[in-house]
């Protein structure tokens, strides 16, 4: 077992804090703010906290706020939050992969205790190559198509097209305009690059290996697990908002045939990913919202740059429940067995993060004059690492800024430090006592 600051849990920790302050301390600088006067301390931190968490959502507006160093800033917060979370998870990852079932396929056979530097290695390398190479392609199609197609200068190009790769790879959802992506809601040559950065950082880094790794013969159970359930659920969210939306003035009403499969599609991969928008997420129905509550409250795949309780968590409690309902003694997912402590490591990361979205919800209503709606759509989008906003971001008082940032905090390195520590402090029981069966239900 491991105990005190060396372990890898308290690391994650640790290392969030640190870049944090860091960049805390580099946005309150006057030369960070377009107008060169020291911005204040809540809004720094609130901005920090959002750009290492990746979770983009704002107090202030990124494009007319943030100078180009401010800019340059948030990009590193981005970058260093994307790497470092992605690397620190996947290492977690290993250090428990036999428990987890997280099979990431590296050499070396993966310890409880500990990872030889081999294995270190290429986690972090593949991190960095993986998201660096990813991030590029993405920079370089949408330089050209704000360069060719909307006549921007060959320079404000290429950094509207880095820029905003970084941001949709990392799940950060924060955009140079004030609109988000309203402007371009038809234009397929800016929304499935988007689209595509957004989905492949939120699968997260193991199943992004494992699609490299061509001459295995099967996937992990992980990777059959996260694959479907991720494009499941941005089908459905897809499907909520066309039929929902399709007639409706302020969001998909006034677009054709085609926009409007555009702009949907668009709109059921965001809230599970980066959280871009191109229409005015105010204007949706609160079915929509609800939808793109729970999208946002599961989050992405494990060791992803994405929040919330993760697919894998989801598809497990799934897998649960059919199994209960078919009273069959085990839990069996495409032929392998889950193991009961994963069970409950499953449950106990799904329930505390229902509690804690719950709790700052009521903290909130009850000290704001937000409705249930906005409110819930403001935490669920913090917990879940999601730049998508109800719009009331900005008018929020100090109380409700630190409920999200405590948020933004727990959603992006709770799942991540609970379950680790729950699975490197499991230990056997030396003994059992009676049974008894409490009336369920």
């Amino acid at each position: 077992m491991i105990t005190g600051w060396r372990h890898p849990a308290r690391l994650v920790v640790l290392a969030f804090l640190a870049a944090t302050a860091v960049g805390t301390a580099l946005l309150m600088l006057p030369i960070s703010a377009e107008t060169r006067q020291m911005t204040g301390f809540m809004t720094a931190l609130f901005t920090a906290v959002s750009g290492v968490s990746g979770t983009g959502l704002a107090v202030v507006d990124t494009g007319s706020h943030w100078s180009g160093f401010g800019e340059v800033v948030l990009l590193v917060l981005w970058q260093v939050g994307g790497f470092g979370i992605m690397t620190l998870a996947s290492l977690l990852a290993l250090l428990v992969s036999h428990r987890l079932g997280l099979h990431m396929q590296l050499t070396a056979k993966a310890e409880t205790n500990t990872l030889n530097l081999g294995q270190v290695r290429r986690v972090v390398t593949g991190v960095v190559v993986i998201s660096l190479v990813v991030e590029a392609i993405g920079a370089v199609l949408l330089a050209l198509r704000f360069w060719l197609g909307y006549g921007e200068s060959f320079g404000r190009a290429l950094y509207s097209g880095v820029f905003h790769s970084i941001s949709a790879f990392n799940s950060v959802g924060l955009a140079l305009y004030p609109d988000s992506f309203m402007r371009y809601a038809t234009d397929p040559w800016v929304c499935f690059p988007i689209m595509a950065l957004s989905v492949t950082g939120g699968l997260g880094f193991p199943v992004l290996f494992e699609f490299l790794r061509r001459h295995r013969k099967r996937w992990s159970l992980h990777t059959k697990i996260t694959v479907p359930v991720y494009l499941g659920l941005m089908a459905f969210g897809t499907l909520t908002v066309l039929v929902v939306e399709w007639g409706r003035a302020g969001t998909l009403g006034p677009y054709g045939f085609w926009e409007k499969l555009l702009i949907g599609l668009f709109h059921g991969v965001m809230p599970g990913t980066a959280g871009f928008n191109t229409v005015d997420v105010a204007q949706l129905q609160p079915a929509t919202m609800l939808v793109n509550d729970i999208a946002m409250f599961i989050g992405g795949g494990s060791a992803s740059t994405t929040g919330g309780i993760k697919v894998t968590t989801f598809a497990l409690l799934a897998f649960v429940l059919l199994a209960e309902v078919r009273a069959e003694p085990t839990v069996h997912v495409m032929g392998r067995r889950i193991s009961s402590e994963v069970q409950r490591q499953a449950v106990t990361v799904a329930l505390l993060g229902v509690g804690v979205v719950m709790a700052g919800t009521m903290i909130m209503l009850a000290t704001s004059t937000f409705s249930l709606d906005d409110v819930l759509y403001e935490t669920t989008a913090a917990f879940g690492g999601v730049g998508m906003s109800a719009g009331i971001t900005p008018q929020l008082n100090v109380t409700g800024q630190l409920v999200i940032i405590v948020l933004m905090f727990i959603g992006r390195v709770g799942p991540i430090t609970l379950v680790s520590a729950l699975a490197l402090r499991e230990r056997r029981r030396r003994y059992e006592l009676p049974e008894e069966r409490p009336i369920v239900g």
